[in-house]
């Protein structure tokens, strides 16, 4: 089940919404909490129900042997063994088959791929669990020792499958002390509807064109082609996961839970490290407040520590090289940009700094869509095709002039609408009462225009799945 089904939208919510409101203890409301984020969960497959619960159940130990032990040596040895069984699992899982064919090509054998079915939300619920383990060891979260509340923490529906990657610290309190008022309730519904609105209208109209090219012969297009085909990607790859975020984080200020925020208008970065500071903000500072600043290779080899970093960041996306070679790319630049500075990175004209900052972007888009299912990362030489005379690219075609044509519409708007024009005109209108009273009507007539739209662009269409539950 998505987010994106009809039945999602109108069965399932339907459903919880009156269910979870109709009792006003917070103990009822986290059991219906629960009962229906493990329906949500089982719903693809129940296998990966009982692997979730497993999870939850070992980690759950582990926390109260912690918490028991802490200051001692033990309490490390629990550590180590909580990591061993959850990095494990995800390692099974996700990277078995990634490295029987690597020791398939280098050494010549033949070792059968298992074929394992990734769990959906496995690399997220995983980095959650090891959140609060780190936490509960250095003493910055009391343990839980409720069961169902730390089930309740990480089966959660809203984020369980394709994140924001929650801290524990951030919900710890809501757990038993939470209300939804009916601001939070109209700011969730608001919220949800906007991402809602993001990815189907926005990004399955992206992809849509974006596959055209890229789905057949990427190395025979045009210069041309492959720009508008890769910028196309990069705003579709923001629209399907900030439109994620959007709803998971919509969904939880309705149930009185305030998640942290995952995207804030990454485009309008002025550099690589500003752009990360914005992009994918829960796995950024997972990595950064989880393996950045632990000493692995000692504060004088901090630089080592940056690319291990990046290397991670690239191989949680994926097994595959190509993601591993996109997260080394990133750390490649912000290792540069730290090597220069931040104040000599401001006295380069702002200018001449977004265009760096955008080719470097949507170069990265590059590498990161070309994944051995299409072609390798050979197909990336036809960026520059045409300048260096590689495979007789032309400059331009006919074809892309008239899809850009087509589709211009929903390009300036992905384009616009990915920078904060929106908070803008809304910190203009505030400022009156008549501005107060207009962004309400607007916001009423918005949801209703987009909430109809996306649900009859989904009927009788084919729902593409958010790029992020492959993570």
């Amino acid at each position: 089940m998505k987010f994106t089904d009809l039945l999602f939208v109108y069965i399932f919510l339907a459903a919880l919404i009156p269910v979870y409101f109709i009792g006003k203890r917070t103990f009822y409301r986290n059991i219906v909490l629960i009962v229906f984020s493990l329906i949500f969960y089982a719903w693809s497959n129940p296998i990966w129900l009982v692997l979730l619960l497993g999870s939850v159940t070992v980690n759950y130990v582990f926390g109260l042997l912690i918490g028991r032990d802490r200051g001692s040596g033990r309490a490390k040895l629990w550590v180590a063994l909580s990591l061993i069984f959850s990095l494990g699992m995800l390692f099974v899982f996700k990277y078995t088959d990634f490295f029987i064919t690597n020791i398939n090509a280098a050494f010549g054998t033949a070792i059968p791929l298992t074929n394992i079915l990734l769990p959906v939300g496995i690399s997220f619920y995983t980095f959650q669990i090891i959140s609060y383990i780190m936490d509960c060891y250095w003493g910055k979260v009391e343990v839980q020792k409720s069961y169902y509340k730390f089930l309740l923490y990480v089966s959660l529906f809203p984020q369980l499958v394709a994140g924001p990657i929650v801290r524990y610290s951030v919900i710890e309190n809501e757990i038993d002390h939470r209300a939804s008022s009916t601001n939070d309730i109209s700011v969730g519904v608001t919220r949800f509807i906007y991402g809602f609105g993001k990815k189907v209208i926005v990004a399955n109209s992206l992809i849509d064109i974006v596959d055209r090219y890229f789905g057949s012969d990427p190395e025979s297009l045009s210069v041309a082609g492959t720009w508008y085909a890769v910028i196309l990607y990069a705003l579709y790859v923001y629209y399907d996961f900030s439109g994620y975020s959007d709803m998971a984080i919509g969904l939880g200020r309705i149930f009185g839970f305030h998640f942290d925020e995952n995207f804030i208008y990454p485009f309008v970065s002025k550099n690589v490290t500003e752009f990360w500071q914005r992009w994918h903000i829960s796995l950024g500072t997972f990595f950064r407040d989880y393996l950045l600043y632990v000493p692995i290779f000692g504060k004088r080899r901090q630089y080592a520590s940056l690319f291990l970093v990046w290397f991670c960041t690239g191989f949680w996306h994926g097994a595959s090289w190509n993601y591993i070679i996109w997260g080394l790319y990133f750390g490649m630049f912000i290792f540069l940009e730290r090597l220069i500075g931040a104040k000599r990175l401001k006295k380069i004209p702002a200018v001449i700094m977004h265009i760096y900052g955008k080719l470097v972007i949507i170069l990265g888009f590059g590498i990161f869509y070309f994944d051995d299912k299409h072609g390798g990362l050979a197909a990336l030489g036809t960026f520059f095709g045409n300048l260096v005379g590689a495979n007789g690219n032309p400059l331009i075609d006919p074809g892309t002039q008239a899809s850009l044509l087509n589709n211009l519409f929903i390009i300036i708007a992905a384009a616009v609408f990915s920078a904060p024009v929106i908070p803008a005109v809304r910190a203009k209108l505030q400022q009156t009462d008549a501005g107060e009273n207009a962004i309400g009507i607007a916001t009423v007539v918005s949801n209703v225009a987009i909430l109809i739209l996306a649900s009859l662009l989904l009927v009788n269409s084919t729902n593409a799945p958010f790029l992020y539950w492959h993570f």
